[in-house]
């Protein structure tokens, strides 16, 4: 987490958001907030929530890029989901759990990407050696291992190799690689909201399909990519992966919900409407309140996920959410429209 003070972050966001002073301020202090919750002790920490935030504001004026880039800034797990894709429970399309998992999807690829850079530089030192067995003849490497001779011999090859190797004057020549591969489970159950079951079916297909291995002939150039990623996949830790990123999206997490105001009861529409929009409200409450979701990786907290939502609010407040979910968003900022002098500073500031 990023030490940054309120002003800090304010003028980091200044160099993307053309205005908006309001609302940076809020998520600025927001972002402190939290690593200030950071340096308590864990029986502190238990008792003290985020304040989440709602920005008003019509289409365009920066709402959804002041979060994203509040996310980059702080290298946080960050995702975007709009209120209007998610139905009550039993009902068709996406439960409001599933945001929560999108979430620990994104964390996943964030810390997957960080030890993958870890990794690299010995992955790539396994590649070389892979790659140079590839290149060595067979006849080279089958020796006695009593014949110190023909030992010496495959060491002075082999070294020859690697130097010309790492010289890039065998990028052109074949080698054979063998590629294991698995082949696409039938989606049984397409479009039946697979997001809302907790069983990892894809893992269980993963298991029960078996691998297939076939050779192909490629360039040193062409297999050394295929190979680096063989052997970084190799050394990735998977449960290590899973544990930190369901950590960091317990204590880090941003989730931006957008269209809050579609799903507000201002009045308009028919009763079934009004009843969909109210279960929304009514489901996506314990998630902000704070409760624990399964996902595929683990059970996930959602206690101290930061939720920032948004709306234009036209037609409908605040106010007309149900008071328990307006609760849960103490901080409304209102976001003003771009003047001439923002449009030009737009087309005229890099």
């Amino acid at each position: 987490m990023s030490e940054l003070t309120p002003r800090e972050v304010v003028a980091r966001l200044d160099e993307y958001i053309v205005g908006q002073a309001d609302a940076k301020r809020a998520v600025a202090i927001a972002l402190r907030n939290r690593w200030r919750w950071k340096q308590l002790s864990p029986d502190i920490r238990r008792e003290v929530t985020p304040k989440n935030i709602i920005m008003i504001g019509p289409t365009g004026v920066g709402k959804t890029e002041i979060t994203r880039r509040l996310a980059q800034l702080t290298q946080a797990p960050f995702v975007k989901v709009e209120a209007t894709k998610y139905t009550e429970v039993g009902y068709y399309g996406r439960d409001v759990e599933s945001m929560i998992r999108d979430l620990v999807e994104a964390s996943i690829q964030l810390v997957q990407a960080g030890q993958r850079d870890d990794v690299l530089p010995r992955a790539q030192t396994r590649t070389e050696e892979r790659l140079l067995d590839l290149l060595i003849p067979s006849e080279d490497r089958r020796h006695a291992p009593a014949d110190k001779e023909a030992e010496a011999r495959h060491v002075r090859t082999r070294e020859k190799f690697r130097e010309m190797l790492r010289a890039g004057e065998l990028e052109d020549r074949e080698v054979e690689l063998r590629i294991e591969q698995r082949r696409a489970p039938v989606q049984i159950m397409a479009g039946m909201g697979m997001d809302q079951m907790d069983v990892d079916l894809q893992g269980m297909f993963d298991k029960l399909i078996p691998r297939q291995t076939h050779h192909r002939k490629l360039t040193v150039a062409e297999a050394r990519d295929v190979v680096v990623e063989q052997e970084i996949e190799a050394l990735l830790d998977r449960d290590a992966i899973n544990e930190e990123a369901i950590r960091l999206a317990e204590e880090s997490g941003i989730l931006f919900i957008d269209e809050l105001d579609k799903i507000c009861d201002a009045g308009e529409g028919s009763r079934k409407d009004h009843v969909s929009r109210h279960g929304v409200q009514r489901d996506l409450l314990p998630i902000v309140e704070g409760t624990t979701v399964q996902t595929r990786y683990g059970n996930v907290s959602t206690e101290h996920i930061l939720f920032i939502a948004a709306g234009a609010f036209h037609s409908s407040r605040p106010s007309d959410l149900m008071p328990e979910l307006q609760g849960r968003f103490p901080i409304r900022v209102e976001l003003h429209d771009l003047t001439r002098e923002d449009f030009l500073r737009i087309l005229t500031e890099p």
